[in-house]
């Protein structure tokens, strides 16, 4: 299949292929043996924003069922042989995750319309601790936020460079001591297993305003990453390898590791596509394995 195949799929198409992915990885587990999502009571706990919840624009009535949206957690659970579980919410920034009336790019619309992949009514941090509280077993927490504060600072600033550059430095500082709070809250439930932190990936590697933007993102979550003694899963580098040949020329998109834009099928959103969700669980599970030899 060409490149040009691959971004004139429309979301149904896409949505079908992600459900025959998640159907091939049950079957696949069954067939091993290894109970795939049946951890035998172990647990992994994503929490985050449109990244993790699998999500696709523009997609219609599929919204009415979070289940056609499939994230990276469900690869990850199946890999790890951990029940996967998803508290994602598209638009959800570092504020928002901490209270209801933060800062908010789309989050609180998008769960009065339609549903998530888990069902609660409290922040996503409260859900996480109530989680937490719940399921002692649990081995991994993936977290992996502040895109979308990145988003809501682009929106003010009506993409204007110098403004950018001015509010930037605010902005990053929230997303850090409000990851810190996250971080250490989901500490101190008592959670034993890895916590993980998980990068963003650049939408164009050939664009160095819009890399740098994420890379400025990306060092305040190694940041407070490290100050919370939690992994990081490097979706930034993943990203940037399968895009850095000579077809894709360091473009995300080129790489068909981003959903088209259904506006025009040769260009692309910021969300990842299936290949894009593969690559990132593929980063998530070596960064836990990696961690898992070191602790035993």
């Amino acid at each position: 299949m060409t490149f040009t195949d691959l971004h004139l799929l429309s979301a149904a198409a896409r949505r079908f292929c992600r459900t025959a992915l998640a159907l091939f990885l049950t079957g696949a587990a069954a067939v091993a043996g290894a109970g795939g999502h049946e951890g035998h009571g172990r647990t992994m706990l994503s929490l985050g924003d449109s990244v993790v919840f699998g999500y696709i624009t523009q997609d219609g009535l599929a919204y009415l069922n979070a289940d056609n949206f499939l994230g990276y957690p469900d690869i990850v659970g199946t890999a790890l042989r951990l029940d996967p579980n998803n508290g994602s919410c598209p638009g959800e920034t570092t504020g928002s995750f901490l209270s209801l009336s933060g800062p908010d790019n789309g989050c609180r619309l998008f769960r009065t319309k339609f549903p998530l992949h888990e069902d609660y009514g409290s922040t996503q941090l409260n859900f996480a601790l109530s989680y937490l509280a719940a399921h002692r077993n649990t081995k991994l927490v993936t977290v992996q936020l502040g895109a979308n504060d990145g988003f809501l600072l682009l929106a003010a600033c009506a993409g204007d460079p110098a403004c950018i550059q001015a509010r930037l430095p605010a902005t990053l500082a929230a997303v850090y001591a409000n990851m810190n709070t996250i971080l250490s809250n989901l500490r101190a439930t008592g959670f034993k297993g890895v916590l993980m932190v998980v990068n963003y990936y650049s939408v164009d590697y050939s664009d160095p305003a819009q890399t740098g933007l994420t890379i400025a993102l990306n060092q305040t979550l190694a940041a407070v990453a490290a100050a919370n003694r939690v992994v990081v899963a490097d979706a930034f580098t993943a990203f940037q390898r399968v895009a850095s040949t000579p077809f894709a020329a360091g473009q995300t998109c080129r790489a068909a590791l981003l959903n088209g834009n259904p506006q025009d099928q040769m260009q692309c959103d910021v969300h990842p596509s299936l290949t894009g969700q593969r690559l990132l669980a593929k980063a998530i599970a070596a960064a836990y394995l990696t961690t898992k030899r070191w602790d035993d």
